[in-house]
């Protein structure tokens, strides 16, 4: 019963943070899938540390957050067109590169500014508590657009990401094919990011449809199951955050990471018998 009190509470007092939480959880858990299957993990951890970059340049020069992340956001995904030169480069390096400049320099920019550590661990982490109507619009109008765009193509963009050379021979681009999904992950990560965090946004985006892809074994079962574990967790911590005084974000991560161990668990010993 205290659960449920809590609960109501909770609804009660923070209802834009849970729908926020809600929309963003279904659109990053089901993007995640597709960046798992494609391998570029560390493209999504990149491109939240960018549009970190954004919003702190939105911070300092008092430009609107969501153009800011955006702007930035649009750069790291031109860097993403740049053709792999693996004989030389690979492009984990340029990742990894886009990665350290982001991060470094959105504390740089907020730090020159006298604006304090309370800023910068807003940026790194978020903070769905202060989520507002605002955006709850923008991640009904950029959010969600761009994950029925990603539906609309399902079929040629998995053909590209599991076969990319049979992808070619049958008269798909792949690149650009790619280039359009980083391009949806972009604007994806910039909306999410002004209140996920870099950190709540990667959890959503890598450990809970890792944790899909434990427990289902169709793409459209792991994308439900992947949408609905990012449901639950969002919940989950907004409750124990809620019912112990906790930051929400933080709660958010832990329960993703112990639902997943929970999953990994389970499927272990299920490949043992």
């Amino acid at each position: 019963m205290t659960v449920i009190r809590f609960g109501m509470e909770l609804i009660q007092l923070f209802p834009e943070t849970l729908i926020c939480g809600t929309l963003m959880a279904i659109i990053c858990s089901v993007f995640g899938v597709f960046v798992l299957l494609k391998r570029v993990v560390f493209v999504s951890i990149a491109l939240s540390e960018v549009a970190t970059l954004g919003l702190a340049f939105s911070l300092v020069f008092h430009w609107p957050p969501l153009l800011g992340a955006m702007g930035t956001t649009a750069a790291g995904v031109a860097l993403l067109a740049v053709p792999d030169m693996r004989n030389r480069i690979p492009r984990d390096v340029l990742l990894a590169a886009l990665f350290l400049v982001a991060s470094s320099g959105s504390i740089l920019l907020v730090a020159q500014h006298g604006l304090g550590l309370e800023e910068i661990k807003a940026m790194l982490y978020g903070d769905l508590l202060v989520c507002s109507a605002t955006d709850r619009w923008t991640l009904l109008f950029i959010g969600v657009p761009c994950l029925v765009s990603l539906l609309l193509v399902l079929r040629p963009l998995m053909m590209v990401f599991v076969d990319r050379e049979a992808a070619q021979v049958m008269g798909l681009r792949s690149g650009l094919w790619e280039l359009f999904f980083f391009t949806l992950l972009g604007i994806v990560v910039s909306s999410a990011s002004k209140n996920g965090g870099a950190l709540l946004v990667f959890a959503l985006l890598v450990i809970v449809p890792a944790t899909a892809l434990l427990l289902a074994r169709r793409l459209w079962a792991v994308m439900a199951v992947a949408a609905t574990i990012g449901i639950v967790v969002v919940w989950a911590g907004s409750l124990l955050a809620y019912a112990f005084d906790l930051p929400i974000n933080p709660s958010i991560i832990v329960c993703s990471i112990f639902l997943f161990l929970l999953s990994a668990v389970h499927a272990t010993a299920k490949t043992e018998r």
